[in-house]
């Protein structure tokens, strides 16, 4: 039996405490409490919204891209960007703010939705270049199966892409500067260590954002699990799926910052200007499977399990994650954010069930033994031979 990848697992908290400002738990990977009970997400909203001196920081943001912004149209930042609503703000603010030059980078989904599609083109249209890149379909495919038995997350190989690709591209382009949306460490509840800082080293990436196993992990996993062939992987095979080596992104100067340190960042008001700026639209069927919001995460049909494994892993779903970062930016209250979670939260993602067991190969009995496998005694129990979980905010 081999061994699961996800060291977040192995520091998780025996005891569930809840934030006493927001909705989300202890169990959220990197998350602290303070005495008061507060979740640092909360504490970090706070200086967010009443310390932060937002003009200094955009200054700062006017200097970065004078310094950057290339005299003759050429590129000069590179901002991965789906055509969602963060990236679609991010891209669209640069360019038409500070005069950059954009050049759009896209990770595809696994398996693009009809409204995600829509999007992606939408945005396209309002005025972008943008290179998609479709990663090799069998072997992408078999990533995600490893790291949905070894992770509990098939949608791994994507985080992968997500943030190697950026890189990978402004080595090929010599384009040194790189442009993310948000720190997700600091806004939905993790490590802030670089809370106070516009961007990160990818030495952070393995801890933060890859749950302690990268592609090359991930792929000999595969092969001892019989799921790669070992003629299938050379040692270049996922170059795209990992950071450039650290010598050439210093020789380059390469360096990535979130929009977010410079510009306060609430995702509501991001949509609403991707909305009217370069043609986002909401999910058409009222609201995404899991949560009650409708305006996130809606490019990939896969989008669901990963917030479903997030639940069953870790007793948190999608709705707790939009209710706390409402909550924080004062868009509800606590009471409401209760009442959303209590209602949404691990709702299952049956929509798309059948076409996420055929993009993995596997039966649906299979699907259930592993999800079973990542239910901890902790935060789960039978009753009446039905899984419940034991905590729930209140």
């Amino acid at each position: 039996m081999i061994q699961k990848l996800d060291q977040q697992l192995l520091t998780q908290p025996k005891e569930v405490k809840f934030c006493t400002r927001c909705v989300v738990s202890n169990q959220r990977p990197r998350i602290t409490f303070n005495a008061e009970g507060v979740c640092s997400a909360c504490e970090y909203a706070w200086r967010k919204h009443h310390l932060i001196d937002w003009a200094a920081r955009e200054a700062e943001l006017k200097e970065l891209c004078d310094r950057y912004r290339s005299r003759d149209g050429s590129f000069d930042v590179i901002v991965p960007g789906s055509g969602g609503k963060d990236s679609g703000y991010t891209a669209h603010y640069l360019k038409t703010q500070y005069g950059m030059h954009p050049l759009v980078v896209t990770w595809a989904p696994f398996i693009y939705t009809d409204i995600g599609w829509k999007n992606f083109n939408n945005f396209v249209q309002s005025g972008f270049t943008v290179l998609n890149c479709f990663p090799n379909g069998p072997l992408h495919r078999k990533l995600a199966r490893v790291a949905f038995e070894l992770k509990g997350d098939a949608w791994e190989p994507f985080a992968f892409g997500q943030k190697a690709y950026a890189f990978q591209l402004a080595l090929k382009f010599g384009i040194p500067l790189i442009f993310y949306g948000e720190n997700g460490e600091v806004e939905y509840g993790g490590s802030l260590q670089n809370a106070d800082k516009p961007f990160e080293s990818v030495a952070d990436w393995e801890k933060l954002y890859f749950k302690g196993a990268g592609v090359d992990k991930l792929a000999a996993a595969g092969q001892e699990l019989g799921i790669f062939k070992p003629e299938e992987i050379e040692p270049e095979t996922f170059a795209l799926y990992r950071p450039p080596p650290l010598e050439s992104i210093e020789r380059l100067g390469a360096q990535m910052h979130w929009l977010s340190y410079y510009r306060k960042w609430v995702p509501q008001e991001n949509f609403y200007y991707a909305q009217k700026y370069t043609g986002f639209t909401v999910n058409e069927e009222g609201r995404s499977e899991g949560t009650y919001s409708k305006y996130a995460s809606l490019d990939d049909k896969t989008d669901g399990f990963h917030f479903y494994l997030a639940f069953i892993k870790f007793g948190i779903g999608r709705a707790t994650s939009d209710a706390a970062h409402e909550i924080r930016d004062g868009h509800i209250t606590r009471e409401e954010g209760v009442a959303l979670v209590r209602r949404y939260d691990g709702e299952f993602p049956k929509k798309y069930f059948r076409e996420f067991l055929e993009y993995l190969g596997i039966t649906e009995e299979h699907f259930y033994q592993v999800i079973d496998s990542y239910r901890s005694p902790h935060l789960w129990e039978k009753v009446n031979g039905e899984w419940k979980l034991k905590y729930q905010v209140s």
